[in-house]
């Protein structure tokens, strides 16, 4: 049975400007508040406006067995939301696309009501949307773990032994994942160059982005309990664009032998839009074939990933305006959301609603498509050109980063919105 809310003739009576990433087939969630000292609640983004749904809610608009009765999106958080399972996520989805739709006149034709829950997005604070208990991070394309292989392996050992078996990932620091404006300071650390007899003590030099995409975990696991690979997606509410900080000069001194620590643990930066897995369902494709097979548990049928169009741009100080550096796609990664989070439980590790687990930079085939600037610049010995005769190998202070993302087809279009961050210069 098809869904409605996806529905490419669906309309809003609210005009939604040509080109907006938020059509009424999208409908992400996110939380905001008016003023600094207005509680935060959730809301849906729809064209330039959000919705408030707590004041739908107040209304007792969620009137379905799932949703009746509890207070859902009155809360600083999309946790009490996510931990309900899918059921109630279509139900919300479904009462909220009927509202804002062009034949239903209860939300249209009350103009109380209209003023109450539809606020111009330019007029709100958007907050982090979830609390995020546990942050993962994988390693999920192979083309980025090829190209960082043969920089400092050689072609020949360009991936590791692992790599084609098993979803490789590392525990990340949720305590510094922070939205989309949040500008990051220039980490400090230890760093060592091939030709010095020891460390040094100072900033990185070299700091780099990491172009990925990341899901929150709905209702999770019980302790003990793995999650099928086959009913993951279940437990996936939505997804957010991530830029995972990485200081390449001091990850290089310390990852050896348990891998990235600082380098990692200074920021993480997201989209404030949770854009849903029912929004990206008109979207699936299949991704690379897997070769060798994997093992029974990691095996994944059918059209498991989604055609999500991914672009970063660079603004330095001198640039007038940005410069498009990557252009790259979700559907490039080897090891599929699914997979990740069966592997990621097959311990009977718990997940919990709110956990965030990130794709890793996605890379594709071509140059443009890669995925970071230690891949644009090839460790830094191609520096990127830059409008105005600037150059880059990895960023300076005051340099900007912005990532898009969106997904496009037949004629529909829903986007993720942007994450956006300055780099600020390192303390002391």
């Amino acid at each position: 049975m098809s869904d409605p809310t996806v529905d490419p003739t669906l309309r809003s009576f609210l005009e939604i400007p040509d080109g907006s990433p938020f059509p009424i087939q999208n409908l992400p969630y996110g939380v905001f508040r008016r003023t600094a000292t207005e509680p935060p609640r959730v809301g849906v983004a729809i064209g330039d406006e959000v919705l408030d749904c707590a004041a739908l809610e107040a209304r007792r608009l969620f009137d379905g067995p799932n949703l009746a009765g509890k207070r859902i999106f009155d809360r600083p958080s999309l946790n009490p939301l996510m931990a309900l399972g899918r059921d109630a996520w279509r139900e919300a989805r479904a009462r909220i696309s009927r509202l804002l739709s062009r034949d239903e006149p209860l939300l249209r034709d009350d103009a109380t009501l209209r003023g109450a829950a539809l606020i111009p997005r330019a007029e709100v604070e958007l907050l982090l949307p979830v609390e995020i208990g546990d942050y993962t991070d994988f390693y999920s394309s192979r083309e980025h773990a090829t190209n960082v292989g043969t920089m400092f392996r050689g072609p020949d050992n360009a991936l590791m032994p692992n790599w084609l078996h098993v979803p490789v990932a590392y525990h990340g620091r949720s305590s510094s994942v922070v939205l989309s404006g949040v500008d990051v300071r220039r980490p400090m650390g230890q760093t060592k160059r091939d030709d010095e007899p020891g460390p040094r003590f100072g900033p990185s030099r070299r700091l780099d982005i990491e172009l990925e995409m990341g899901f929150f975990v709905g209702p999770g696991n019980r302790l003990g309990e793995p999650i099928p690979v086959g009913e993951a997606e279940k437990a996936i509410f939505g997804m957010v664009l991530v830029n995972d900080w990485s200081a390449r000069d001091i990850q290089k001194w310390e990852y050896v032998p348990l891998g990235p620590f600082l380098a990692k643990n200074f920021a993480t930066s997201i989209s404030p839009w949770v854009v849903t897995l029912d929004a990206l369902e008109p979207f699936r494709c299949a991704g690379p074939e897997q070769d060798p097979e994997p093992l029974p548990y990691l095996r994944s049928e059918g059209e498991r990933t989604f055609d999500i169009e991914l672009e970063v741009s660079l603004q330095t100080e001198k640039m007038a305006k940005p410069q498009r550096i990557i252009r790259s796609n979700f559907r490039h990664l080897y090891w599929n959301m699914a997979q990740q989070l069966a592997h990621h439980s097959i311990t009977g590790c718990n997940m919990r609603p709110g956990d965030l687990l990130a794709s890793g930079t996605i890379s594709g085939p071509s140059k443009e498509s890669r995925g970071s600037l230690l891949e644009l610049s090839w460790a830094g010995k191609e520096p990127i050109e830059l409008p105005g005769g600037e150059t880059r190998t990895f960023l300076e202070n005051g340099d900007r980063i912005t990532m898009t993302g969106w997904c496009r087809k037949g004629g529909r279009a829903i986007g993720f919105g942007e994450v956006t961050t300055r780099i600020l210069p390192e303390l002391g």
